[in-house]
């Protein structure tokens, strides 16, 4: 079948299948022979491609066609390129040829010059060490750096010139290595010498800023906010200062690496030995050192700086010091320190003083500690210091309690407005909400001695607190610490002030009575001083093992001496009145009227009126102690005046002026007990002491009871006066 009897649809079927094998470079293009095969009109589809074919052969050789004539030309030039490239090739081995046969000799010449080069640099490779090192040893003499000089020296003579060859330059050097040894001992041995003489001068400024740096870390935060601005710089200027100090005068010991062959013993135990002579001169106080905090600086300072100095050579030089040395060192200075600040500071008297050489040496003992020395025994040492300081401190606060005893006037405080009364009980803890609702004005019951000793109770435990700071103490140590020195404050110091203040002559009998009212009250104040040192040392009370304040027994003695005291003074008080008694005892009886009472025994009376209105104030037991003395005295003294062995002979008159005077004298006694009689029963006290007073007398004066009728009714009358329960008396005997 031809090409023209093909269907349309076969026509375009096979001609998008030649367009597809045109475009088409890979394997793609079998599934499209498949669909052509797989058809009925194959046949059609060969004679189509092979038109295809012929149509692109003949494209093809039109085109070669056109191309021949310029494929003619190009093989035309290249056969007239291969007569020039070999006339080219001719000039080439010409040229060569001359070339080798005119350098031949200066070839020879150029590779002899060049072997020599060789040479001359294998011999330079062996002579610049020699030259680079005696160079490195010129600058460093230079520069006085004389312990690397000698390693740079030990260097050249061992190693370098052997290597170098026998050169006339290397023999100079080996004939003058000898001589440059001994200019570097010579002068080396000199510079050290400079430098520890130095650094004993230099000793003291850098022991000051090792520690002002130690100072400056230990402010609190708040304080290093204000002055961070303003000493900033200062204090990196300080530090630096200290650095570039340090290393100047130690410019000429610096060794990073020496080696084992040179022999430094020399210098080494030169160095120790005079630094041990320094130390000793260091650590020797001044003899008046204990008198001010700077002679005390001075001498750490110069410590301080003595070991900075040790600790930077240890650490930047090797073998002049090492750390067995240092340590030794240490362990003798920190001896002599200990034993020059217990003697020094026993001299002391001024707390202050001991509290300032407190922070000193900690700040002392901190610097070195940063430095890696070992200082726990001066923290030892100043808890043994905090025994003296206690000491100081209890002498200081005798001498202030005894003046403001000595200046109170044993009077209630009076206060009249709202900000007086609100001022001394912020002082003092008063607790007394019947006293807070009187209108002003009125009158706190204790004296000013009250707020004034209890504030200063305060004062000695912050005292005491300060010295605990910084000792790296727990709390229930330094809890500890505050109430065994509060206990000494308290049963020592106060309590031997409170007797004196009670034992003095001009102590009448109100100063006595505000005594005890001023002892009371700072008794029950004593569990507020337990809750004061808890708060300030976070220790509760009822810790198990805490100190307890002996404040109460405190207290309780110097009230119990104040009241033995009342009782002394008011018996010898009514002593004086009874001395001016001076009965006629053998005086007339008067005819008539009654008798006039002793003057004696009216101012006994007045006295007893003022004092026993004093006693209102007293608690109730002592108020009934202080008038049963009072009134067995009385009895017990009268009975004397009867009994007296001077009195051979007794008047009617006589026993009538008696029996009117402690007739009045009961009378009287009756009325001045009144007040304090809620607490204390006058009729059953009276007969208590008159029923012995009887007693006495009948045994006493039985004798003259025999023959002296009249005497005993007489006295008879006396003892019912005193006694109004005679007859029971008599009806028992």
């Amino acid at each position: 079948m031809s090409l023209l009897g093909q269907t349309p649809l076969t026509a375009a079927e096979h001609e998008r299948i030649l367009r597809e094998i045109e475009s088409t470079d890979t394997n793609c293009i079998g599934p499209t022979l498949r669909s052509v095969y797989d058809g009925q009109e194959h046949g059609l589809f060969m004679e189509k491609l092979d038109a295809r074919i012929r149509n692109h052969d003949r494209e093809i050789e039109k085109m070669c066609n056109h191309h021949f004539q310029g494929f003619v030309d190009s093989i035309t030039e290249l056969l007239k390129v291969r007569g020039e490239a070999q006339k080219l090739k001719s000039q080439v081995i010409d040229t060569n040829r001359r070339l080798q046969d005119d350098g031949k000799d200066e070839l020879q010449q150029c590779r002899v010059q060049q072997r020599n080069i060789a040479t001359t640099i294998d011999k330079l490779t062996h002579c610049l060490p020699v030259l680079e090192m005696y160079s490195r040893l010129q600058e460093q003499m230079r520069a006085k750096r004389y312990y690397p000089a000698l390693r740079t020296l030990e260097q050249l003579e061992q190693t370098c010139l052997p290597r170098a060859g026998q050169y006339r330059f290397c023999s100079i050097m080996a004939e003058n290595i000898p001589k440059l040894r001994i200019q570097i001992r010579d002068t080396a041995m000199t510079q050290l010498r400079d430098f520890l003489e130095s650094i004993r001068k230099h000793s003291d400024k850098i022991g000051e800023t090792a520690i002002k740096q130690v100072q400056r870390k230990k402010d609190g935060a708040e304080d290093m906010r204000r002055r961070r601005i303003k000493e900033e710089e200062e204090g990196d200027e300080e530090e630096e200062e200290m650095e570039k100090m340090i290393e100047r005068e130690e410019r000429g010991i610096e060794a990073p690496s020496i080696h084992p062959s040179i022999r430094f013993d020399l210098y080494f135990n030169y160095y120790r030995k005079q630094r041990r002579k320094q130390a000793r001169l260091v650590l020797q106080p001044h003899s008046n050192m204990h008198e001010t905090l700077e002679g005390y600086r001075r001498y750490f300072n110069q410590i301080v700086g003595f070991f900075v100095v040790e600790d930077h050579v240890l650490h930047t030089t090797q073998g002049l010091v090492n750390r067995a040395y240092v340590e030794e060192l240490w362990e003798l200075a920190l001896s002599k320190i200990i034993a020059a600040l217990r003697t020094h500071s026993s001299y002391c008297d001024n707390p202050d003083l001991v509290l300032d050489l407190k922070n000193l040496i900690v700040l002392f003992a901190d610097t070195l500690q940063g430095y890696g020395f070992p200082v726990s025994q001066l923290f030892d040492m100043l808890l043994e210091m905090r025994e003296q300081y206690g000491e100081i401190l209890l002498k200081r606060w005798n001498i202030t309690f005894r003046q403001v005893l000595d200046q109170d006037n044993y009077s209630p405080i009076p206060v009249s407005t709202e900000q007086e009364f609100k001022h001394y009980t912020s002082q003092f803890p008063l607790q007394d909400p019947e006293l807070e609702k009187l209108p002003f004005p009125k009158k706190l019951p204790f004296s000013e001695f009250v707020p004034k000793v209890y504030c200063q109770l305060k004062e000695f435990i912050y005292a005491c607190l300060k010295y605990s700071e910084d000792l790296h103490l727990s709390s229930t140590e330094v809890d500890d610490m505050i109430r065994k020195s509060t206990n000494l404050l308290l049963t020592r110091t106060l309590s031997h002030c409170l007797q004196y203040a009670i034992k003095k002559k001009n102590v009448g009998l109100a100063e006595l009575v505000q005594v005890i009212i001023n002892t009371t009250h700072l008794e029950q104040s004593c569990h507020f001083l337990e809750e004061f040192i808890s708060n300030i040392t976070n220790v509760p009370p009822d810790t198990a093992n805490a100190t307890k304040l002996y404040g109460t027994s405190t207290f309780k003695d110097a009230r119990h001496a104040a009241e033995a005291e009342i009782y002394t003074s008011l018996n010898a008080k009514i002593d004086q009145f009874l001395q001016l008694a001076d009965y006629d005892w053998m005086a007339a009886v008067q005819g008539g009227g009654t008798l006039d009472t002793s003057d004696y025994l009216i101012d006994l009376i007045a006295f007893l009126k003022s004092t026993f209105s004093v006693f209102t104030n007293l608690p109730g037991k002592v108020a009934q102690t202080a008038c049963m003395s009072a009134c067995k005295h009385i009895s017990t003294s009268l009975m004397q005046l009867l009994l007296d062995p001077e009195v051979r002979q007794i008047s009617m008159g006589a026993l009538h002026q008696i029996h009117t005077d402690v007739k009045e004298c009961e009378s009287e006694c009756r009325l001045l007990l009144h007040p304090i009689s809620d607490s204390f029963t006058v009729t059953s006290l009276l007969p208590q002491f008159f029923l012995r007073l009887q007693s006495s007398l009948l045994s006493l004066l039985f004798p003259f009871l025999l023959y002296k009728s009249v005497f005993l009714s007489l006295l008879l009358s006396l003892l019912h006066i005193f006694c109004p329960n005679l007859n029971l008396f008599l009806h028992t005997r």
